[in-house]
């Protein structure tokens, strides 16, 4: 039986959600943050999108040949997604060969290009796609103060001590960060070394901190799902900053608390032991 999958209206939709979401929680001042999203296709995007330009891929991406990724343009504001999401996303639709693309835009485009952190949000497809087989993924880059905060602090920046600090505030943390969060060391936004380092970091976790920078999360159900993540990580990073400005007075779930939870809702995680 065939499954109806949502149109292109709807999936724009769900990127102007996902950007007013970030903005809400504070995680994308100005035109920082940015999204992606990868599908097997998608049917009447030139309707939409009708402008047609070549452009050269910041590196060769065989797994997502054929597929259109749905991508927000430099310096857009991610708040302003949803009041015209045709002005602030363009459609890449990449080549046979997985080195060039062709890029679609609207008459209504407001952008010179794509975002800067696009070659981080490619690899990340173009691996989950290759390894996985995937019909749609999605990646949003954000900038939660608290988690990015907490990453300045050289005691947390670490993968076993942020996990063991900020999965202990709320019981819901297991349930939905279950493979916990992938800690980076700073490098250069846009590099080549923070992309391979991201790849591999989303290989193991739904989402990474890059530190002193921001966040990079994925899911493979919905846009809104990979924000989803970036907000409880950040919750459980505003409440361990409030625990230290209170001097630590707070004793969050403790281990055995934690594996409870896991075990009443079936999460298998190293973070409950």
């Amino acid at each position: 039986m065939a499954i109806d999958r949502p149109t292109i209206e709807q999936y724009l939709a769900s990127m102007g959600a996902a950007g007013h979401r970030i903005c809400e929680i504070d995680a994308s001042e100005a035109g920082a943050g940015n999204i992606s999203i990868c599908l097997d296709e998608l049917p009447r995007v030139r309707q939409l999108f009708p402008i047609s330009e070549r452009i050269e891929l910041p590196l060769a991406a065989p797994a997502l040949a054929g597929r259109t990724l749905l991508v927000t343009g430099s310096g857009r504001r991610l708040r302003q997604i949803a009041e015209n999401p045709l002005a602030a996303i363009a459609a890449v639709i990449v080549d046979a060969d997985g080195v060039g693309a062709e890029m679609l835009s609207s008459p209504q485009r407001q952008f010179d290009a794509l975002t800067s952190e696009f070659n981080s949000h490619l690899a990340v497809h173009d691996d989950q796609v290759g390894r996985r087989g995937l019909d749609f993924h999605a990646v949003v880059h954000a900038q939660p103060p608290h988690l990015t905060y907490l990453s300045h602090v050289p005691t947390y920046r670490d993968t076993e001590t942020m996990n063991r600090r900020i999965l202990r505030w709320e019981p819901e943390s297991i349930v939905a960060l279950r493979d916990g969060i992938g800690v980076l060391e700073f490098m250069v936004p846009g590099s080549a070394e923070l992309m391979a380092a991201n790849v591999q970091g989303l290989r193991e976790h739904e989402i990474v901190l890059w530190s002193k920078h921001g966040v990079m999360a994925r899911s493979d159900l919905s846009v809104t799902r990979a924000v989803d993540r970036v907000e409880y990580a950040e919750t459980g990073a505003k409440y361990e900053y409030m625990n230290l400005t209170a001097g630590g007075r707070g004793e969050g779930l403790s281990t055995d608390e934690i594996r409870a939870v896991a075990d009443a809702f079936g999460v298998t995680s190293r973070w409950v032991s």
